[in-house]
């Protein structure tokens, strides 16, 4: 896939995957109570829906790691529109090869990126930063149901073959030295939250678009054809977590 075709796609969409702003406060909410002044990461952030939120939120210092600076970029110009940007702190890292000192963060965030890492070896990576009884809140794409639609597991064993069970991935996080304080499934208005800007996105720009950009259209509305029809079998969840 083109990388450019798909930045030309995905630019400046106000998320880059499935999540909202109710289901980020309904975690934060479901968390223990974090020390003063918390420190927070955002791994993964993308543009920074949830950064944003957290922010707001916890009136604390997040840093916001991301390997692309067209989303911090558009992460720092939402933040200055909500007088947030004393909050955030952007960062283009590589949030698999982070270099923060061992027990620096109270709470560890990622919203739809963990899979880039896999849900076990991310865990892995990132538990030595967390402080003891430390916490995390990852979002994780998983399997929901025993039956699982044909179509539905082409496309994952493609595109993510790793994917596992909510169970599965409890007992990955508990391996990996993790308690499993609590998890929930994103409702699917959280997914159409994130397809809709996208498919009137692909509407505007279908007429003019170039072989590559017609090939990552067509991926895209393979993925969110697939949601569509085979949903109720895979969804994100979050898992909210801490450091035993």
């Amino acid at each position: 896939m083109n990388p450019d075709a798909f930045f030309a796609l995905y630019r400046d969409l106000p998320q880059l995957g499935p999540g909202s702003d109710v289901c980020t406060r309904e975690a934060l909410k479901r968390l223990p109570p974090l020390p003063p002044s918390p420190r927070v990461v955002d791994m993964g952030c993308g543009v920074g829906r949830q950064t944003l939120v957290l922010a707001e939120t916890l009136r604390t210092r997040v840093l916001a790691v991301d390997l692309h600076p067209l989303y911090l970029d558009q992460l720092e110009r939402e933040a200055r529109a909500r007088n947030l940007s004393a909050f955030i702190e952007p960062r283009r890292a590589d949030m698999g090869a982070l270099d923060l000192p061992a027990g620096s963060v109270d709470l560890l965030w990622s919203e739809g990126a963990i899979y880039h890492l896999g849900f076990g070896p991310g865990l892995h990576r990132w538990r030595p930063m967390l402080a003891p009884s430390g916490l995390a809140a990852v979002t994780e794409c998983s399997w929901l149901t025993d039956g699982r639609p044909a179509e539905a597991v082409r496309f994952w064993s493609e595109a993510y073959p790793s994917m596992g069970t909510v169970p599965e991935n409890r007992a990955t996080a508990e391996r990996e030295g993790y308690e499993v304080l609590d998890t929930f499934t994103l409702p699917a208005s959280a997914w159409w939250d994130y397809y809709t800007p996208l498919l009137q996105r692909i509407e505007r720009m279908r007429p003019t678009a170039d072989a590559s950009l017609r090939e990552v259209i067509q991926e895209t509305e393979r993925e969110i054809a697939l949601y569509r029809d085979h949903g109720h079998s895979y969804g994100y969840v979050f898992y909210l977590l801490r450091v035993q």
